[in-house]
């Protein structure tokens, strides 16, 4: 057996992120910016009002009080959208709304709950005093022109894409999210509802496992399943690679010489076949056809949920460019006695973690044979539980986080 981290190692070695292209701001989330992204504009590009009230001068309504209140003549009305033309004098105001250029002459907005007077009236009261500059968005308050808003090799996310949009840029270049291509082998495999017949199981790996990569931020496809007919496995493998940044196989990577999928794989491609040291997903495979990776991953559910986890999400994250190529390891107490029997493997258990009294207290789930799916579908963390005989409940363990915790 070898170390999770050495056939870590070995993934990541094999993959390189894409090329950089000019993507619809719409298709950018998730994805890496390639480069800097340097402001051609300000934000906002003038000067307007934070909130519904009175542009003012600040000198005129300096005396106002609630007791003693500054009359001030309506000259003119600005809503958002419209274009500020008459320039406010001594004594004068001009009622504006949320969002409106500040018309010129005006230093300060007061809001409308500190006046008086009603929409359509020739003059307002004002009722507070206000300082130049209260309830003004600056030009450039936000972003100054020419400064760098993003990063290179920042991780867009929704905000992200509002800032991009706030300064004209509609197809940012970024390194795009890998196109997974997932495909299932296996004679017994049955992919819709009809009686299944001797020998036979629903396949479930292959909708799970294109559901969990898209969660993980990788664009998954289900290239269907595969018989057990070495040419078909060929083609199958083959037409992914030419489609897909990267293929996943479920089944198949065990040392047996029977398995085709191995087989086919050492005839078409640089493959390591591995025994890790963990527990489920011991084994797994990974090699390169035609420039495209391929991850082998075993055919229990569990393992082959584990084995992405783990193995998958590292190499799939450098295809993306990302800088966080591992999911998220947390500080968490056991909810349960962990016990287990030194075997040289470091063992993922399957967990619900929640929030108690400011502590997250993960707590595994019946059933953790890597077949027991149905068991860790409300599974949210891998409880990392090292070589040894295992913890006590409420001790300080390691969860990967596969989904918020409650």
């Amino acid at each position: 057996m070898i170390p999770l981290a050495e056939a870590r190692e070995h993934v990541l070695a094999r993959c390189s992120p894409r090329g950089p292209v000019p993507v619809a701001l719409a298709d950018a989330h998730g994805c890496v910016l390639a480069g800097p992204v340097v402001a051609p504009e300000a934000v906002p590009p003038w000067a307007n009002s934070a909130m519904d009230g009175y542009a003012v001068r600040a000198a005129d309504v300096a005396g106002a009080a609630h007791a003693a209140p500054v009359s001030l003549a309506v000259v003119d009305t600005v809503h958002a959208g419209a274009a500020a033309t008459v320039e406010v004098g001594a004594g004068q105001a001009v009622r504006i709304m949320t969002g409106a250029p500040v018309p010129p002459g005006a230093d300060a907005v007061v809001m409308v709950e500190r006046t008086r007077g009603g929409p359509h009236a020739a003059a307002v009261e004002v009722l507070d005093a206000v300082e130049a500059g209260r309830n003004v968005r600056a030009v450039g308050s936000d972003i100054a022109a020419g400064t760098v808003v993003l990063g290179a090799g920042t991780l867009l996310g929704p905000a992200h894409l509002g800032v991009l949009a706030s300064v004209g840029v509609r197809r940012p270049v970024v390194i795009p999210r890998p196109r997974l291509g997932v495909i299932s082998t296996g004679d017994e495999l049955v992919d819709d509802d009809r009686p299944l017949g001797p020998g036979q199981i629903r396949e479930s790996n292959r909708p799970m496992l294109v559901a969990l990569a898209r969660s993980f931020g990788v664009d998954a496809v289900d290239l269907g399943t595969v018989p057990d007919d070495a040419e078909a496995i060929e083609a199958a493998l083959v037409a992914g690679a030419g489609t897909c940044d990267a293929i996943a196989t479920s089944g198949g990577v065990s040392m047996g010489d029977v398995d085709l999928v191995k087989v086919v794989l050492d005839r078409i491609a640089e493959v390591r076949w591995m025994q890790v040291a963990i527990r489920p997903a011991k084994p797994f495979a990974f090699g390169v056809l035609d420039g495209t990776p391929i991850f082998g991953l075993p055919g229990n559910p569990v393992s082959s949920m584990v084995s992405l986890s783990l193995l998958g999400v590292p190499g799939l994250r450098r295809l993306a460019g990302r800088a966080d190529l591992d999911l998220p390891r947390v500080a968490a107490v056991a909810g349960a006695d962990l016990g287990r029997r030194p075997d040289g493997r470091t063992a993922y258990l399957r967990a619900v973690a929640r929030w108690h009294e400011g502590r997250l207290v993960a707590t595994p789930v019946t059933g953790q044979a890597s077949h027991q799916l149905a068991s860790a579908a409300d599974a949210n963390v891998l409880v990392e539980l090292p070589d040894g005989d295992g913890v006590a409940a409420g001790d300080e363990v390691v969860a990967v986080v596969l989904g918020l915790p409650g």
